[in-house]
């Protein structure tokens, strides 16, 4: 059996969560809600009549995916942004907290507190990123020329 590598599997929750963010955005502008709006009415203006929060959430969900999914067209892939674990567990609190705040996005926010557990899950026990998006880390040689374990 093979180790399982975390930082793959929370970019496919991430993944998840920012096509369902932006999802989230897209139908906030048409029904727009705050999600604790049954405790306060003081955050209402955020949605409504300015779309404040579903632009926030509609930005912070394209810029998670194509953090996530580093296609050539994004210019994202192979730089020290997308290999820095560290940026991540900075930036997808705050995408998590946009996303809590908005009704339809309640899903996505649950999705990004996971993705953020097992982002740190795999910083915590030393995971890297690659430079090339769904690649396996290169083994470390010795004298020998044997792998001695993952870098």
């Amino acid at each position: 059996m093979g180790k399982l590598i975390k930082n793959h599997w929370a970019r496919l929750i991430v993944l998840t969560a920012a096509l369902y963010q932006i999802a989230a955005a897209l139908s906030g502008f048409f029904w727009p809600k705050i999600f604790w709006d049954f405790l306060t009415t003081n955050l209402n203006p955020a949605v409504r009549p300015i779309p404040i929060l579903q632009i926030l959430n509609l930005l912070l969900g394209i810029l998670a995916f194509a953090w996530e999914w580093p296609l050539p067209i994004f210019a994202f892939a192979e730089t020290a942004m997308h290999r820095s674990i560290e940026a991540r567990l900075a930036v997808y609190p705050l995408s998590a907290l946009a996303a809590l705040l908005l009704y339809q996005g309640t899903n996505p926010g649950i999705y990004y507190l996971f993705g953020i557990g097992v982002y740190f899950w795999g910083f915590s026990e030393g995971e890297v990123v690659c430079p090339d998006p769904w690649s396996l880390p290169r083994r470390r040689t010795t004298q020998g020329g044997r792998g001695v374990g993952r870098v």
